[in-house]
């Protein structure tokens, strides 16, 4: 009757497993080796997170200098754009600067001061009659200083006392 158990058919199609007959036994070395190894893997996980973490922190700190530096060149550009607009308005204010200086330049002539000077003000030419002559008599009105002014130059402290002292006895 044994055999009735092995002979018998399966409708699945994986064969049926065998159980051994008996259960090795586990011994206390296996445990402590086990322990050991998931110890080290344990380890080995936390080593390869601290790598990760390390990988990470450099990376950003790549990614933090790179946009600082392109941040620094935008604001380099940038100037630089202000610098150039800056110079084509000083050139163009430069350029207007002379064409005017060369317009009062040639409305400054003697011609034209006279007209401006009729038609805008209204003045005339001086007539023979409206000519007066002063005359001055050539003797000379300056007058020789009475006073004569002193001009005390800075003593030192001894000199000071000393007149002093030399004035007291007098």
């Amino acid at each position: 009757m044994a055999r009735s158990n092995y002979t018998r058919y399966q409708y699945e199609t994986s064969p049926r497993k065998l159980e051994p007959y008996y259960t090795p036994r586990i011994k206390q070395t296996d445990n402590k080796k086990e322990e050991s190894k998931k110890a080290q893997y344990a380890k080995k996980q936390k080593e390869a997170k601290k790598l990760k973490r390390k990988a990470m922190i450099y990376l950003a700190i790549a990614f933090t200098i790179i946009f600082g530096i392109s941040y620094r060149n935008a604001q380099i550009d940038e100037n630089f754009d202000k610098v150039q607009n800056l110079k084509s308005e000083l050139s163009a204010v430069e350029k207007e600067n002379a064409q005017l200086e060369v317009a009062i330049e040639s409305s400054l002539n003697l011609t034209n001061l006279e007209q401006q000077a009729r038609s805008m003000l209204g003045m005339q030419k001086l007539t023979n009659k409206q000519t007066e002559y002063v005359s001055l008599p050539k003797t000379d009105y300056i007058e020789a200083a009475s006073e004569q002014v002193v001009i005390e130059e800075e003593k030192g402290l001894l000199e000071t006392i000393g007149d002093y002292l030399s004035q007291l006895f007098k």
